[in-house]
This record gives C-alpha cells, structure tokens and sequence, in this order.
C-alpha cells in the first residue's frame, strides 16, 4: 500500500486521442505514470478524460509533463489525493478484457478467458496502450485475424514498433513457424519484451517460431536488413513515419507480400494512401475502429488472392 495521487484533464475525445499518442512518442517518460483516456459519461461520448497516476503528490515537473502531451490547448489539470490503496492495482481496475478477433487482451487482475479459437494474452496495464484499449491495436489484430482467414500465409515477419510486443506476438499464433522480428526506437522495450514474451508463453530468439527484439529507428538496423525480405510487415505508428517509411517497406517486402499499417485517423489515410502507392503497394483490405484507420497493403496482387474491403467494425467498440 502506499500513498496515490492522480491528475485529470477534461478535453474533446480527439484531443486526449492526441494526448495518448504523444505520450506514446516521449522517450523519457516516467514508465510508473500510468495515463488513460476514457468516456467522462457513456451519454456524452465527445467528452473525454486524460487520467494520470502517481505514487506520490506531482509536481510543478509532473504537471508540466501531462500538459505538454497537448498540442495546441492547455486544459485545466484537476489533482486528486487517492485514499490509501495498491496505486497500479487501483489504475487497472478501469481496463476491462477486450476481444478483437481470435485474440482476448487482459491486464493480470483478469483472469483468462477459456474459449476454443480464442488466445488470451496478459498485458500489465502500466503498458496501458499496448492492452488492446487503444482503436488501434484492437483492428490491428482483428485485421490479422481476418488476413489468416482469408488464406494469407506468413514465413518471416516484421513488427516495427512494437511497444509491448503484443502484435508481434498475435502473428507468432497465427503463424506459429514464421521468423519473427521485433524492434522499437526504445530501448525500454528490450525488458518490457522479454517480460510480456515470459507471461505469455511466447519464446524469444532467431529460430523459426521465436521472436528476436531489437533497438531500431524504422528500418534502419543491420539486423532488420538482414533478414529481409519479408513476406508480413506491421507499423502501428503514427501517420507521418508510416508515409516516411512506406519506401522502405515496400523495398524490403518480397513480391506479393503484405504491410499492416494503423496509427492513423481516418481523415489521414488519403496521405498514407498516397505514399503507399508511389512505393508500389497497394491496398488489399481497410477497416476503420473508432476514428482510426486500419490497412492492409500488398505488394503486388497474388494469384487467387482478391482484395478483401471490410466494414467499419462497430462491435468493436462495445468490447472495449
């Protein structure tokens, strides 16, 4: 047990959106503040709320931390004494297990969910955008879903950012003998990996069916060279590297083999069209979750493989 505080911004949904995903691009950030965007009521669900925890009162630092995930408004921080508790177990209890897919997405204070089909995977929620919460991930694996439904098979695969882990690992049960590689401009995620890989079973190292982790920014590691081309790579990112890098995806991608994009709105998928098509991708599948956009782009068009366009997944957000 031990002291807990916390810090509120009310502000648009779009705007904690963007605040959440800011958090995801800042290097230095404290890894035992834990934020979390949320509905303020289920009947206004404009109105969103940043929530951030701390094991001690912030400070003047903390405050400006939080405010600087916003770009363009300063919202009003609301600073809360918590009553005495266990302060991680407290901001899990608002993260419920969400289904997307074949895939079952759960902090530990959930236990699994044992259903022929479904795989479970446990994510601390101190790693609170990489559970399956965000839009984002959840299409990503109901899109890899849908894509080994549809016939796709993968040997050796690419997640580029991977943050947790958790879609690199969705491939691995999917394709259960491909060659994995994992990497993130972070090097904090070398241990979150190798913790997430322990909790679920996943086995880490360069054979088949195990996950090599690595440090890189992109593409641009020896390793990552090295072992293409690949056949599947993933980028759940943001829109502005996806387009920087949609060149250097298509380059290492072996003909005829697919990229999985998402971290980009709706109203932000025209651009990363746009620079898929000038590198010689093409979309094969969309989805849209929430305000985000989910891609599936192929090389080139496969032999007795049809483009397959799926519908706005409502559903989705009701299992959230």
């Amino acid at each position: 047990m031990s002291e807990a505080w916390k810090l509120i911004a009310f502000a648009p949904r779009e705007v904690i959106e963007g605040a959440l995903l800011a958090h995801e691009d800042v290097l230095d950030w404290d890894p035992e503040v834990i934020i979390s965007g949320s509905e303020v009521a289920e009947d206004r669900p404009e109105e969103w709320q940043l929530e951030a925890w701390y094991s001690r009162k912030p400070s003047k630092a903390d405050k400006s931390a939080l405010l600087g995930l916003f770009d363009g408004c300063t919202p009003i921080l609301t600073e809360l004494k918590l009553p005495e508790t266990d302060w991680l177990t407290h901001s899990q209890q608002g993260l419920k297990p969400i289904v997307a897919g074949r895939f079952r997405i759960h902090t530990p204070d959930h236990a699994p969910l044992r259903r022929p089909g479904l795989r479970n995977f446990v994510i601390p929620a101190s790693q609170a955008f990489g559970t399956g919460q965000h839009d984002t991930t959840a299409g990503c694996l109901a899109m890899l879903s849908a894509m080994k439904s549809r016939g796709l098979v993968v040997r050796n695969c690419a997640d580029i950012g991977t943050g947790t882990g958790l879609l690199a690992f969705a491939a691995l049960h999917l394709w259960p003998g491909a060659n994995m590689t994992a990497s993130d401009i972070d090097d904090v995620c070398i241990d979150v990996i190798d913790h997430n890989a322990g909790a679920n079973g996943v086995r880490l190292g360069s054979q088949p069916g195990e996950l090599t982790m690595l440090v890189a920014d992109g593409m641009d590691h020896p390793l990552l060279q090295a072992r293409a081309p690949y056949d599947l790579i993933l980028a759940n990112i943001l829109a502005g590297p996806l387009i920087d890098l949609a060149p250097h995806f298509s380059r290492t991608l072996l003909p005829g083999g697919s990229l999985l994009l998402a971290g980009l709105l709706e109203s932000q998928e025209a651009q990363v069209r746009r620079a898929c098509r000038r590198s010689g991708l093409r979309i094969a599948g969309r989805a849209v979750n929430g305000d985000w956009s989910i891609l599936w782009l192929r090389k080139r068009r496969w032999p007795g493989v049809r483009p397959a366009r799926l519908s706005r997944l409502a559903d989705w957000s009701k299992a959230r």
